[in-house]
This record gives structure tokens, C-alpha cells and sequence, in this order.
């Protein structure tokens, strides 16, 4: 390797640990594929999302047919806090913002 490609090395390591994380706020615009909304100018995309448990819908049917909403999910127009992964390739949701 040379020296070049070492000081490259160095300083793309570097720039990575500069910039470990970045937390934000969201809105989400779409369900069905989930989408939200980062500052009016940026729309991550289902893929680049990474949504905890407590955050999904979780229903149970009941013997007579009926459906209970044990858990509520995202729905359109949440706000949510993000946290950027390093590398700014997939954002975790991690909780819902209210107020």
C-alpha cells in the first residue's frame, strides 16, 4: 500500500469518526411503503428505515371475531426522532415525538 493510499485510509477513518451519529426529527408522509419526511427536504424511503417493535401495529382477533388494537403503529402525519447510522445509510426510528 502507499503512503497515498494510507493517508486516504487515515482520513476517510478519520471523517467516519468525526461524525458518529446525527439525531433528528421526521414526519411520516406515507405508511404503505413507510416513508418520512426529514426537514422538508430529504424522504427516506421504507428500505433505509429501521422501525423498532413497540412502533408496528399489533392486533389479536378475540373468539368472537373481533380485532383488538393491542399496539397502534406509525400513522401518517407522527413525528419522529431519528438517529442517522454512521455511514448515513439507514436511520432508526426511535420514538415518537409529541407536542
Amino acid at each position: 500500500m502507499s503512503i497515498v493510499d494510507q493517508i486516504r485510509k487515515i482520513s476517510n477513518t478519520t471523517h467516519i469518526v468525526s461524525d458518529p451519529v446525527v439525531v433528528m426529527q421526521g414526519i411520516v408522509i406515507s405508511i404503505h411503503p413507510l416513508e418520512v419526511n426529514v426537514e422538508q427536504r430529504l424522504s427516506l424511503k421504507e428500505v433505509f428505515l429501521v422501525v423498532p417493535e413497540r412502533l408496528t401495529e399489533y392486533k389479536v382477533t378475540l373468539s368472537s371475531g373481533e380485532e383488538l388494537v393491542i399496539r397502534e403503529g406509525l400513522g401518517v402525519g407522527d413525528k419522529v426522532l431519528l438517529m442517522r447510522v454512521q455511514g448515513g445509510q439507514q436511520f432508526i426510528v426511535l420514538d415518537r415525538v409529541v407536542g
